[in-house]
């Protein structure tokens, strides 16, 4: 029997097993296809890909900031130079902002690497029983452990656990939506600029994945972010008709900056109905000694990634206090 198991491969679970795992055996269940949670990369096809959920680290922790760096000095991450663009079109004074050499989550397939991960499987039950946890996945087949480790969103966190976490179930955490399109076009010229933030109803953010070297393409590939208001408007709904919202969402990025509808040659649609949490939650990591679990995640503290590494890092400080058997 493994010492921990931890729920998901995102930023916050890729750091608490990679501290874990120094000391203690780990395993890590992923329901999606790969790690990196909403720091997943899309590929398109051979080296084109999109970022389609975090853009990119800013660092504004300063313990935050040597680990970024550090992974900048191993080639893991590298700064993302050029203009990114506020919505009137002038150059915004931003601090560095730093991307995967390959795709955002190369932080996570760093973090994890030699850990076994568990791929497909999401976990649709959690029971404690004496002295260990029976974990359940969605082909019904069962694991145990000494300790586990939740990272999941706060609304699928509460119907798992909320039997041992009742505390932390009383939270009042409102995740926040966000629909994202990935389009690339033909025929279309490279513009001189990164990212774009929008003034609009529909389209936040945009930014043009050319620009972060990962590849060459005679193809313009933008990943489009659209803002709270689309995308809770829009979350429920757009699965049943994916064609539609992307029509929407591309015509309007057409006025927007210009890009013509007719010379797609790739688009598609992601919804993180689970997105970010805008508001703090009343501490920044969960650990019950007496039944071994623990939880950390962004949306305890914020809404970047920098927040899920600072939660993962102090969840990591209260199992040192309280060491398990």
């Amino acid at each position: 029997m493994k010492d921990f198991c931890v729920v998901g491969s995102g930023i916050a679970g890729s750091t608490i097993a990679n501290l874990l795992a120094k000391k203690y055996s780990v395993e890590i269940f992923e329901k999606a296809r790969g790690p990196g949670g909403r720091a997943s990369n899309r590929r398109y096809k051979k080296n084109l890909s999109f970022d389609h959920g975090l853009q990119y680290f800013s660092p504004k922790n300063i313990q935050f900031k040597k680990f970024i760096l550090n992974l900048k000095k191993k080639n893991i991450l590298k700064e993302w130079v050029g203009q990114h663009l506020d919505f009137n079109f002038k150059k915004k004074d931003n601090s560095v902002k730093y991307i995967g050499r390959k795709g955002n989550n190369d932080i996570c397939k760093y973090l994890i690497k030699g850990i076994k991960v568990n791929y497909n499987s999401a976990v649709t039950d959690i029971r404690f029983k004496s002295n260990h946890w029976i974990i359940t996945i969605n082909n019904n087949e069962q694991f145990f452990f000494k300790n586990l480790i939740l990272t999941c969103p706060f609304s699928q966190l509460k119907p798992l656990a909320s039997k041992y976490i009742k505390k932390m179930s009383n939270y009042k955490i409102n995740m926040l939506p966000n629909i994202t399109v990935m389009v690339a076009y033909k025929n279309q010229k490279k513009l001189p600029i990164n990212s774009i933030k929008f003034n609009d109803k529909i389209i936040a953010w945009a930014a043009q994945e050319n620009t972060k070297g990962r590849f060459k393409s005679n193809q313009i590939l933008w990943t489009i972010q659209c803002t709270d208001f689309f995308s809770k408007k829009i979350i429920n709904l757009f699965k049943k008709s994916k064609n539609k919202y992307l029509f929407k969402v591309l015509k309007r990025f057409e006025h927007l900056i210009g890009y013509q509808f007719k010379n797609v040659t790739f688009k598609g649609i992601h919804g993180w109905k689970y997105a970010y949490n805008k508001s703090d939650a009343p501490s920044k990591s969960f650990w019950h000694n007496q039944n071994r679990i623990g939880v950390c995640a962004d949306w305890l503290n914020g809404s970047q990634a920098e927040d899920a590494w600072i939660n993962a890092s102090s969840l990591y400080k209260e199992i040192k206090k309280n060491p398990p058997v």
